[in-house]
């Protein structure tokens, strides 16, 4: 009996072949100990991540280092997007007990700063933003002096149910724009741009306290003007931070890869980008949008900082 394949809607889809990584493209691992430590708490409580569901370069790095990326409301998302690698179909219940798991692994593992994702849940009247409140309040009870960080889905066609994640004490509001607008058709086919821009920018005038997020990948067969354009479009939504990284094609039979970009193309980003006012941008080949998340929080906070210093005493 053949096992229900990961991605059923990509089946019939092109044979894309994959493209050699140029050297440039090496992820790195610090401490195998670590790495083994962090694995072992993430298996023990019955934890999905992001960090192993998309297939990510950087897990050995970031799990050197104590960081992980939690996805909640199961490993199975209700969205087909092209270029990723997290598993489509009919996700299962939720668990009730999640967020005491949540709260327990990021204790166990001592986390300064913790990066709360999910899976799209369309089948959920609210989106899923209940249980995210849920989680994120039993994380801060039991890890009071853990900076949390939400990559929520864009909770399309769910009124104002975003409002609910903001209502808990977070410090991050992550929403990934993805592409340009262009390619959202092949790229993101479930989402829409500007459904996208609008959370974000209604999340920053819910809770101007919050750090506001977002990230592009390069590589998709965008072009220069139209990833400065998405960079204009995200400053003004009022976001603070934005992270620019290439894509990298999971299997042949997701969205091919155009090419990769150079290093000095991802510089080039980070200076058009911090021309237009973000209080931090990240930009390299490996950039995603929870790498160096915990190192970047203190930076943002310490942006902030000076900007508010600069500001005219009253």
């Amino acid at each position: 009996m053949s096992s229900k394949p990961r991605h059923p809607e990509k089946v019939n889809k092109p044979f894309n072949p994959i493209k050699k990584k140029p050297e440039w493209i090496r992820s790195k691992m610090l401490d195998s100990q670590i790495f083994f430590q962090t694995k072992k708490v993430v298996n023990q409580n019955n934890l999905v991540t992001v960090c192993q569901e998309a297939n990510c370069p950087n897990i050995t790095e970031c799990w050197s280092k104590k960081h992980a990326t939690f996805m909640i409301m199961g490993d199975t998302c209700t969205r087909a997007c092209a270029f990723c690698d997290v598993k489509t179909g009919k996700p299962g219940d939720l668990d009730i007990f999640e967020p005491a798991k949540i709260a327990k692994a990021v204790k166990s593992l001592n986390l300064k700063h913790v990066v709360i994702t999910s899976v799209d849940r369309d089948d959920l009247d609210d989106g899923g933003s209940d249980h995210f409140y849920k989680v994120v309040k039993a994380t801060r009870e039991k890890n009071p002096e853990t900076s949390i960080e939400v990559l929520t889905p864009d909770f399309l066609r769910k009124g104002e149910a975003y409002k609910k994640v903001l209502e808990a004490d977070l410090d991050v509001f992550n929403h990934n724009i993805e592409t340009v607008p262009r390619l959202y058709t092949t790229v993101r086919p479930g989402a829409r741009y500007f459904a996208s821009l609008e959370l974000l920018k209604n999340a920053k005038k819910f809770n101007k306290k919050v750090f506001t997020k977002s990230g592009i990948m390069v590589g998709l067969g965008e072009n220069k003007e139209e990833v400065i354009q998405v960079m204009d479009d995200l400053r003004s939504a009022e976001v603070d931070f934005i992270t620019i990284g290439q894509y990298l094609q999971p299997s042949p039979k997701h969205h091919p890869l155009n090419r990769y970009y150079h290093p000095d193309e991802f510089k080039e980003f980070e200076q058009i980008a911090k021309t237009k006012g973000f209080l931090l941008v990240s930009s390299s080949p490996l950039t995603r949008s929870s790498y160096h998340a915990d190192e970047d929080f203190r930076k943002l906070q310490d942006a902030r900082n000076k900007q508010l210093e600069c500001l005219p005493h009253q």
